[in-house]
């Protein structure tokens, strides 16, 4: 009874989270993704200031910063985790809030750090939400991924159940079936949390590989922890105490000899 008391409590809670009345469905993302002097509070005093920036289709945008200078808040604001304390992200030119959140998220893809794998077959965390999923497209996005040859090697291939959290995956090969699960889904906008430093040398460089074939012709968004993402970038977005201090590509930054200056020293500078 304490137990279904607990479910029900969280039943019952409200969606901070909601469509608005007259939400209408987003079509495509095809042009901008704008943030227009945006303001974050989780309650406890602001962690994103008017912050603004755009980008455009097929570019990809880092973003670095100290810890705690709002970087994954950024990045959750745009599947609208939460909603802006102020201003506004836009689609196309149109408030992100406009529209509902299945068709705003349809054009989303997402690999973080933390991995969401649950206790069933390769090929089912791959095709999540995507039941009856082509086997042959199945086989195309882990080629991609670079998932195919350990896949391959599994007992049952991509019938093989890999556990809850993926536990009987490693870390490298947790990642790539989240990179394939990204290009299965093939949304036009990307955000990425590159999680790569707790990786052996040989699975990182088969998680970098694939995440450059996943972020070709897309927008992406990247929180930036390696120089390999950082030289990539058509722009790197400075952010530190919640607020876009520099913005640039990397030699324009590193002339300023300002905030991404001094982190460059300190977490770029030997690799």
């Amino acid at each position: 009874m304490a137990a279904a008391e607990r479910v029900f409590e969280l039943l019952d809670e409200q969606l901070a989270v909601e469509d608005r009345p007259g939400a209408g469905e987003l079509a495509s993302f095809s042009d901008v993704l704008a943030f227009e002097q945006v303001s974050f509070d989780y309650g406890a005093g602001a962690v994103l200031r008017e912050v603004s920036f755009t980008a455009r289709r097929g570019e990809v945008v880092a973003i670095v910063g100290p810890s705690g200078a709002g970087k994954s808040t950024l990045v959750n604001l745009i599947p609208r985790f939460y909603d802006v304390t102020a201003g506004k992200i836009t689609l196309d030119n149109k408030d992100i809030r406009d529209h509902t959140l299945s068709s705003l998220r349809a054009q989303i893809g997402m690999v973080t750090q933390e991995i969401v794998l649950f206790n069933d077959t390769v090929a089912d965390n791959i095709a999540y939400g995507m039941p009856g999923a082509d086997e042959k497209v199945l086989k195309q996005v882990a080629e991609k991924a670079h998932a195919l040859g350990f896949i391959k090697e599994l007992p049952r291939g991509f019938q093989t159940r890999i556990g809850e959290g993926g536990i009987r995956l490693s870390g490298g090969q947790r990642q790539r079936i989240a990179i394939a699960r990204a290009l299965m889904k093939d949304a036009p906008l990307l955000i990425l949390d590159e999680a790569t430093s707790s990786l052996d040398t040989e699975s990182e460089r088969e998680v970098q590989a694939a995440l450059e074939t996943l972020m070709r012709d897309r927008t992406t968004i990247v929180i930036a922890h390696r120089l390999s993402t950082v030289y990539r970038a058509d722009r790197i977005l400075v952010l530190d105490e919640g607020r876009l201090v520099e913005e640039g590509k990397h030699e324009e930054l590193l002339a300023k000899n300002g905030v991404y200056r001094r982190l460059y020293d300190l977490q770029f500078k030997d690799e």
